[in-house]
């Protein structure tokens, strides 16, 4: 049996390759790299997601929400995945979206529903759980998010990659990941810890919420495709998941306002910092994602690369990748000292603040700072700087009795 440390392990792996990939891109505009800018986009997009999240998260419902007999008979399929995964983190390289890598590509999404399926039949929870509605939600929507990467091939053999339904396949797909198979994991996890400490949350409440946040992921698909300004019934969809968006996030936060106290107790000081962190970040993805409604700025947003990067960053680099660190830590699977976490949030921060800088300048038309791309690259590089220092850390410590983060 492959042990879940051991796949938060390998996660881990996958989160410094991303972050490496990532420098390596940033690199692109001040010297001359012998390498395919497109192709690396595609293995730096892929391995982060396919690679660093998707296992990060699948290894916490492996730990936490399948039944102990039957981890065994995991270890076929966490394999057959990680080919897939090498597989396209070496071809993408070479050859970008051409034959190996859709091949290695198709194999993981027929992976990730063998998961699912593997989920569905070993996992430990009682039939009234809520948590497991978001778990199982959750997996739901990285199932559907699959129609987009699906509907791809036919898109680019029939309407060509300048169409506005090879666009809208991708962000149909982005959206699925995002603020479904993503957030609702993380939220199910996270109640999942309440639930173990014997908070209890009023069913009606919960309910309330849970569907709140179904309809708010999928209303807002509709902001997905208001960059090519569709007809009127999009825009009222897409302002309905603003709306429902909006209530859901006033609504958790009256759910965990009462567990502040309880919060507070057992986790560490800056473990707790961290987390309140998150829930500050999340609340700025919903504002840029309202601010995005209007007719303007969700051309705006399209037309400005800057803005799409730093808004896909805060939800993958800050809300969904700390979530997980975090989560992995408290279940004891990977050792994150503070330091490290300071490095990476320095790293976060400024490299959002410099992407957004530059997006803003182009919008208003005024020039960026000089060397600027070489100050995004040293700033840059804190995030696998850190990611590196977590992967020695758990090298060396590893596994027996990680001390917490303090």
């Amino acid at each position: 049996m492959i042990k879940a440390k051991t796949q938060s392990f390998v996660a881990l792996s996958y989160f410094l390759i991303a972050s490496s990939l990532g420098i390596l891109l940033r690199l692109f505009p001040i010297t001359d790299v012998n390498a395919n800018y497109r192709f690396i986009v595609h293995t730096h997009s892929h391995v982060a997601l396919l690679g660093w999240v998707y296992i990060g998260l699948t290894t916490l419902i492996f730990h936490l929400f399948i039944k102990e007999e039957s981890k065994k008979r995991y270890t076929k399929l966490f394999l057959c995945t990680q080919v897939t995964i090498i597989g396209m983190l070496v071809s993408f390289p070479i050859t970008g979206y051409a034959l190996f890598s859709i091949i290695f590509s198709t194999l993981f999404i027929i992976c990730s529903y063998w998961f699912y399926a593997f989920f569905r039949k070993n996992n430990n929870f009682k039939k009234d759980s809520y948590v497991f509605q978001f778990i199982n939600a959750s997996l739901i929507f990285m199932i559907i998010s699959s129609v987009g990467p699906w509907s791809l091939g036919i898109i680019m053999n029939t309407l060509g990659t300048t169409s506005h339904w090879y666009k809208n396949a991708i962000y149909f797909y982005l959206h699925f990941q995002y603020n479904g198979w993503f957030l609702f994991c993380l939220l199910g996890v996270f109640l999942h810890f309440l639930e173990k400490n014997n908070r209890v949350i009023s069913k009606k409440k919960i309910t309330t919420f849970f569907w709140l946040m179904i309809f708010s992921c999928i209303f807002t698909l509709g902001l997905s495709f208001l960059w090519i300004q569709p007809p009127i019934t999009i825009y009222i969809i897409a302002l309905l998941g603003i709306v429902t968006q909006l209530i859901t996030l006033i609504q958790f936060y009256q759910i965990i306002k009462n567990k502040k106290a309880f919060l507070k107790k057992n986790i560490s000081p800056f473990p707790y910092k961290l987390i309140s962190f998150v829930f500050v970040l999340l609340s700025l993805k919903i504002i840029m994602q309202t601010i995005t409604v209007t007719p303007y700025f969700a051309t705006l947003s399209y037309q400005i690369k800057d803005f799409v990067i730093g808004y896909l960053h805060l939800v993958f680099l800050g809300i969904t990748s700390l979530s997980i660190l975090f989560f992995l830590h408290q279940n004891k699977l990977l050792k994150v000292s503070k330091i490290w976490t300071v490095i990476y949030l320095t790293g976060f921060i400024l490299s959002e603040i410099l992407i957004f800088y530059k997006g803003f300048c182009n919008w208003q038309q005024i020039s960026i700072l000089n060397n600027y791309y070489i100050i995004l690259v040293l700033i840059s590089a804190l995030l696998p700087i850190s990611i590196l220092g977590i992967f020695i850390t758990n090298i060396k410590a590893i596994y027996s009795t990680p001390k917490e983060l303090v």
